[in-house]
């Protein structure tokens, strides 16, 4: 996939208010301070497109990208972050949520995960959740340039050994850095392949 053109739309913390849905939509969500925006401008080829930060819990809405005019790409407010009061995490909860079960063109979720950190129990209840609500999504390790290819692969094999104790079937994994550009064509193709297939239920 090439991407040829890539525009902010809208922020919001209200389902009803977010784009009309006519088009498949991908959601990037993570842990604070994973790397997300830093994935997305790379992704699209725009440096400034998503608001990058040294802060974490930067992303306090749901921002709405539109990609070639044919799908959208949803930047998420991380989860996470201990800074946040719980009544603001418990808001969050209650707004992605909501979002998740009543956006019905929501065609998958990027789950990010910083893939210098062992099984964290905040990604792995957030990727528990969104099995028990049946939501399709992928894990998308981030900032592989880091560390070594061996670190990296111990990591991704340790979520593996954790996500099948109670998975059947573990999700499809990729890698990133947002710095070397790794994995851009395989997450490109990937949404390429999912859009072909909305298409043809269409």
């Amino acid at each position: 996939m090439v991407i040829k053109e890539a525009k902010f739309l809208m922020s919001n913390t209200r389902v009803e208010e977010c784009p009309a849905p006519d088009k498949p939509e991908y959601a990037f969500i993570g842990r604070s301070n994973v790397g997300k925006s830093s994935l997305i401008n790379m992704l699209t080829e725009h440096k400034g497109l998503a608001k990058t930060s040294s802060s974490p819990g930067k992303t306090q809405l749901i921002n709405h990208f539109l990609i070639n005019d044919t799908w959208y790409l949803v930047d998420l407010p991380g989860y996470g972050y201990a800074k946040v009061s719980k009544g603001s995490r418990d808001d969050w909860r209650k707004m992605i949520n909501y979002y998740f079960q009543k956006r019905e063109n929501l065609t998958c979720i990027f789950v990010l995960i910083d893939s210098r950190h062992e099984p964290m129990k905040t990604d792995m209840d957030f990727i528990n959740h969104l099995g028990q609500i049946g939501v399709p999504f992928v894990i998308v390790f981030t900032k592989a340039d880091k560390q070594s290819s061996v670190k990296t692969d111990s990591t991704i094999a340790a979520y593996k050994r954790t996500l099948l104790q109670t998975w059947d079937e573990l999700p499809r994994i990729f890698v990133t850095s947002a710095e070397k550009r790794t994995g851009r064509d395989e997450l490109l193709n990937f949404i390429d392949e999912v859009n072909e297939q909305v298409k043809a239920q269409q």
